[in-house]
């Protein structure tokens, strides 16, 4: 079954963002959750929805642009949103979490200004809000799967620095580490990671990939790295199964996949207090057996 799903190629090049993104999704999304930056995922989602909004208005108004490739633009807006929300994050150095409003507000105007001038919405911005299984061109393939790549390996350069700053931002600053460069640094991966992710899981639902692996993941794992690894196979687990899923029963796979993660979610939440009953159990009959 899954050979002969597979000879297309474009159920090829989903499977293929698909995995990557289930990998670098969560990754990154480890890091946001710790830092309690959630909520900017989904600005920036929003934010690069504006992109690909007026790509659509340029593609079909002026008649040199009709082949622009939307993921560019989509790129470059949220690369943009990234680094503005750093910005007004020290210029409102006491309510931080303004930026995050601001930049989600920006961007659902430009998104809306834009869709309207595009004449509403059609097939190809359905696909860019909820994920597509055939939209996913061997162009976009590349561009994303390279951009993956650039992605893991400035995380993994970056790995201890980040760390620091994620779970101690003071005594990173304190130790002399320049957090500033930093923090633009992740800011601008998440952006790339966000665009990334849209042709596969929707613009709208793109944030549920980065924070529902690692919101299962937490509940079971002890330690980052685990945190890490288990997000990442979570991750894996929707996006694969989120596909085939979609693809048999002609669903958006952003919503399939969000779907599954919820589950899994609720798996681990569930293990993990039939574990705690089950250890509760035992000390009890320890401490029974120890006063006999």
């Amino acid at each position: 079954m899954i050979a002969t799903l597979l000879r297309y190629d474009f159920i090829r090049n989903t499977f293929i963002v698909g995995i990557v993104i289930g990998v670098i999704a969560p990754l990154l999304g480890s890091f946001i959750v710790v830092r309690k930056l959630s909520l900017m995922a989904d600005a920036l989602s929003h934010v690069t929805l504006g992109g690909i909004a007026v790509s659509l208005f340029l593609s079909k108004t002026y008649l040199p642009l009709a082949a622009l490739n939307p993921l560019y633009l989509g790129f470059g807006f949220s690369v943009v949103g990234s680094l503005l929300m750093e910005k007004l994050r020290t210029v409102y150095k006491h309510f931080e979490e303004l930026a995050i409003p601001i930049i989600m507000s920006a961007g659902m105007g430009f998104s809306v200004i834009f869709i309207s001038l595009a004449n509403g919405f059609n097939t190809d911005l359905f696909s860019y809000l909820f994920g597509s299984v055939s939209a996913v061109s061997r162009t976009d393939m590349i561009t994303i799967v390279v951009t993956a790549i650039i992605v893991f390996i400035v995380i993994l350069s970056l790995y201890k620095e980040l760390f620091l700053l994620s779970f101690d931002e003071e005594y990173a600053k304190v130790s002399g580490l320049k957090a500033k460069i930093f923090d633009i640094i992740f800011m601008v991966l998440v952006a790339l990671v966000i665009a990334s992710s849209m042709r596969i899981v929707g613009i709208l639902l793109v944030s549920s990939l980065m924070t529902l692996p690692v919101a299962a993941a937490i509940r079971i794992a002890k330690g980052f790295k685990q945190t890490i690894l288990l997000s990442i196979l979570f991750g894996e687990i929707a996006v694969i199964g989120g596909l085939f899923t979609a693809y048999y029963l002609n669903l958006a796979p952003g919503g399939a996949i969000v779907i599954i993660s919820v589950l899994l979610l609720i798996i681990t939440i569930l293990y993990q207090k039939i574990r705690q009953k089950i250890l509760i159990s035992k000390r009890g009959e320890e401490n029974g057996t120890y006063s006999n």
